[in-house]
């Protein structure tokens, strides 16, 4: 059986008048979306507009729960208790649920976006309550984690179907985990590098991290940003490499 893999990109990030991304492009080059579902951004109208158009493209939908940070965009730290987790977890869910069931469709699988996401990756109760939320909440919904986390591991112990993630964009650190933002390396800009590592990560279950070391991770998906300038124009030549290098992209 050949290589697959899915490419999922974080939309609904726009709002109010404040615009951000390019859904419509995007979604004719991605296999699953994450839409935002209005702690870190997004407001009712953009959440409608972002399953619609998800929807008429016949991507995956999913949900992108995010600690309540709209003036840092999820990306900041916050002092969270499981329980409160648990409850941000499933009532983000439940609101793009809402807006799924509106356009006659239902949620494919959740991602923790930014802060939430990083923090789950090494915090096993943090990763139990999500987790556990998710499968509260739907217990036929992938969860998707960093490749390799805490998050995969809570998921897996309570038998929900994960997917592991990899990142296009960023640099590893020697534990697997994302290098974080504002440290050199932390973000891979250079788009020849990018689709080299992503093509390594999906081919050969490796990366290379900031300081040189490798590690080794599954690749079921691949983030794109849609929030960088370049996503479009990344996501197409990046379509392009997977399939010419004869991998399947598809919705995991």
């Amino acid at each position: 059986m050949g290589k697959t893999i899915d490419l999922n990109c974080d939309m609904g990030e726009s709002y109010g008048a404040w615009t951000m991304g390019q859904d419509q492009a995007l979604l004719d080059l991605v296999t699953s979306a994450n839409i935002a579902c209005g702690f870190h951004a997004g407001d009712p109208a953009t959440m409608l507009r972002a399953v619609q158009l998800a929807v008429a493209k016949g991507v995956a939908l999913g949900a992108h729960p995010s600690l309540p940070d709209l003036q840092g965009f999820g990306r900041r730290t916050m002092a969270v208790t499981p329980e409160e987790t648990r409850g941000l977890t499933l009532y983000q869910m439940g609101a793009l649920d809402a807006f799924a069931k509106a356009a006659q469709t239902r949620l494919h699988h959740v991602k923790p976006h930014g802060a939430l996401y990083n923090m789950a990756a090494k915090d096993r109760s943090l990763a139990d309550a999500i987790a556990g939320a998710v499968r509260d909440f739907d217990p036929s919904l992938i969860l998707v984690g960093l490749s390799g986390s805490e998050l995969i591991r809570a998921g897996e112990r309570i038998g929900l179907r994960c997917a592991s993630e990899v990142f296009a964009d960023r640099g590893y650190e020697g534990d697997g985990s994302l290098s974080p933002r504002g440290q050199p390396g932390a973000m891979i800009t250079d788009e020849d590098i990018a689709v080299a590592r992503v093509l390594r990560m999906v081919l050969e279950g490796r990366v290379e991290t900031r300081t040189g070391m490798e590690v080794a991770l599954q690749a079921d998906t691949v983030c794109i940003h849609g929030d960088q300038p370049k996503a479009l124009a990344f996501a197409r030549r990046l379509r392009s490499a997977l399939e010419e290098a004869g991998v399947e992209v598809r919705v995991f």
